[in-house]
């Protein structure tokens, strides 16, 4: 019995050897063959030198070339409104028109004694003209002529008057007042503001005078249009300085065709001054940012420890610039020409090798635009 117990112990212990000695030629095998990751795939592009000019960035507000809010000149009742709110009208145009009921009626009264005044002055002139009476009665009858026909231009200016038209082209605001209401001399009726274009107002510290001119090229952003940058020229820099903020007012036309921007708005302005620094330009997800340091990686050749060759990717710091829409300025680590990874930083380590898929590359503007805009 003991035999055959240590018969089986044997057999046992003989094939946990076989087992160990198996498994250990196939870590020994495994250790000695060298490991190799695949391939990261990453989206490259080239680096390129540009000069950016230096930008000055101030707040501004929108303000009409043309804008009025349109008031009663005479007190009267409201008994048209021609132009509703939001209307496109011209010069000229009827906006709203008081009861002239009373002012007709005088008027066709004045008119009467008019002609009657015309019929004594031509009676008078032949008169005095034969002498037959005197200097004074001809004088009088001219004088009362002369009025009536005054009272006629006033009775008529008065109607005039009661029937507000536009001053000039325009797009008419929301209306205060209805059909019916009674309106003072003074009482705001509608605004009417022209909306192209429009003007942009802003301040600058008074040391950056010497840079500005007439017909300078500036861009602005507003909230409502986010990413959309709005094309202006400086019309108009104020002749004098503001004395508590030491700041100058500047003014610069914006073209509004489609009446996108309106009065009142808040404008980020960024104005361009001459001059500027070239800088090496590469997309802003091309930055791998650390609080050690900002970098790129730059894709080169290089060679593995066996002396094969492959296509990895060299970890560069670099320096930041500015930064304009979806691009970063490069002032020191980068040349121009250089291939640098624009997509999958974030999977890199230096010396890793790379395969290029260039089939999708991030956006890459200094002045991004939303879709449709």
């Amino acid at each position: 019995m003991l035999k055959k117990f240590l018969f089986t112990l044997g057999g046992f212990v003989a094939v946990f050897l076989a087992l160990g000695g198996v498994k250990a030629a196939q870590i020994k095998k495994a250790a000695s063959t060298p490991h190799t990751l695949p391939p990261i795939g990453v989206a490259t592009v080239e680096t390129r030198a540009e000069t950016w000019r230096p930008t000055l960035n101030a707040i501004g507000t929108l303000t009409p070339v043309q804008g009025v809010t349109i008031s009663a000149e005479i007190d009267g009742t409201i008994m048209r409104v021609a132009a509703e709110s939001g209307a496109l009208v011209k010069t000229g145009d009827l906006l709203v028109e008081l009861d002239t009921s009373v002012e007709r009626s005088q008027l066709v009264a004045a008119e009467a004694r008019s002609e009657l005044a015309k019929i004594n002055i031509d009676r008078t002139r032949d008169l005095f003209e034969q002498k037959a009476i005197s200097r004074s009665e001809f004088d009088a009858a001219t004088a009362a002529y002369k009025q009536a026909g005054a009272d006629v231009a006033a009775l008529r200016a008065v109607i005039a008057k009661k029937q507000v038209r536009a001053p000039f082209d325009g797009r008419v605001g929301i209306r205060v007042v209805n059909l019916g209401q009674y309106v003072g001399r003074g009482a705001p009726l509608m605004p009417l503001q022209r909306l192209d274009p429009v003007y942009v107002n802003f301040s600058l510290p008074q040391r950056h005078l010497p840079a500005l001119a007439l017909g300078q090229r500036l861009g602005l952003q507003v909230d409502a249009y986010e990413g959309r940058r709005f094309e202006a020229t400086v019309t108009a820099v104020n002749s004098e300085v503001d004395p508590v903020t030491r700041n100058i007012t500047v003014q610069a036309t914006v073209p509004n065709p489609r009446e996108e921007l309106r009065v009142g708005m808040f404008a980020r302005v960024e104005v361009e001054l001459p001059g500027g620094d070239p800088v090496v330009v590469v997309p802003a997800t091309a930055i791998a940012y650390a609080s050690y340091g900002n970098s790129v990686f730059v894709v080169e050749k290089m060679k593995a420890p066996g002396g094969a060759e492959y296509l990895g990717v060299r970890q560069q710091f670099v320096k930041l610039g500015a930064s304009r829409g979806d691009l970063v300025g490069i002032v020191d680590g980068l040349k121009p020409g250089q291939t640098v990874v624009s997509t999958g930083v974030f999977k890199l380590r230096n010396g890793a090798e790379v395969q290029i898929n260039n089939s999708v590359q991030p956006a890459a503007s200094p002045a991004p635009r939303l879709p449709n805009t």
